[in-house]
């Protein structure tokens, strides 16, 4: 007698499938991370593409960009530690 197989009809690449382990792939793009600072700026890490309020977009390569959040920022949307030399009243974090 044959015994009838119950995954003959199964995709042969078992990734498809809902219950299939998930594994880290080392090549897949890591999320992005962004850590906002008490009293400071949102630390995101790089390398980030930019879209600025006039539309331009600009690349920074470096491993950690601070976004300001205070608006006091002579490089604003970059933070310049500005922050630094006022009080937050109410903060956001």
């Amino acid at each position: 007698m044959l015994e009838s197989n119950a995954n003959t009809n199964a995709h042969p690449d078992d990734s498809r499938r809902r219950d299939a382990p998930k594994t880290a792939n080392a090549s897949a793009p890591r999320a992005p991370r962004v850590t906002p600072l008490k009293d400071g700026p949102l630390l995101m890490e790089g390398p980030v593409e930019i879209v600025m309020p006039d539309g331009t977009v600009q690349l920074s390569e470096r491993p950690t960009v601070a976004f300001c959040t205070c608006r006091r920022s002579l490089r604003f949307p970059f933070c310049d530690t500005s922050h630094r030399r006022h009080v937050r009243l109410g903060g956001r974090f």
